[in-house]
């Protein structure tokens, strides 16, 4: 065993390589290695935001709708794409105004200067999809897809349960 204050470098090549497999571990950098390489090709392609780009990318593609309905479609918390908005707005790549059914609720709608910011990113971010495509064959998204409906199901659902009775 090593010294204390020493390392032991089979003991961290052993924690690495059982870390390899720790799914809860992995998914923080995997998302901010995504982010990161989004990040920077929407800078390359007119400095939009990640939020930016998928609310307008949403807006662009669905077309109006509900700060609701925007975040449920990006599976963001309401209240952060709520705060997020108004710079949008300030920015003039949205509009929002109060539902003419419901003025409980605010709907959103890409502007004309969000069309544009959208125009000069889209290909950018349509090339990235592509190279993923090469990476992974259609079937193997699909299963991707699916075992993230699982792991998703999975971290919704109570298991403390579970948890309290393996502590017994």
């Amino acid at each position: 065993m090593a010294e204390i204050n020493e390392r032991d470098s089979a003991r961290i090549a052993a924690r690495r390589r059982r870390e390899h497999y720790n799914i809860f571990a992995r998914l923080p950098a995997i998302y901010a290695a995504s982010r990161k390489q989004g990040q920077h090709l929407l800078q390359m392609s007119g400095g939009l935001s990640i939020v930016e780009w998928r609310v307008l990318w949403d807006l662009y593609e669905a077309g109006p709708m509900t700060i609701k309905d925007l975040a449920l479609m990006q599976r963001a918390d309401h209240s952060l794409l709520s705060r997020a908005l108004p710079e949008i707005r300030r920015k003039g790549y949205v509009t929002m105004q109060r539902s003419e059914t419901d003025s409980r609720q605010t709907v959103v709608e890409i502007s004309q200067a969000g069309r544009r910011a959208y125009d000069r990113a889209a290909p950018i971010m349509a090339r990235r999809r592509a190279a993923l495509k090469e990476v992974y064959s259609a079937e193997e998204l699909v299963d991707f897809v699916n075992y993230l409906d699982r792991l998703d199901l999975f971290l919704q659902a109570p298991i403390e349960e579970s948890a309290a009775r393996d502590q017994r």
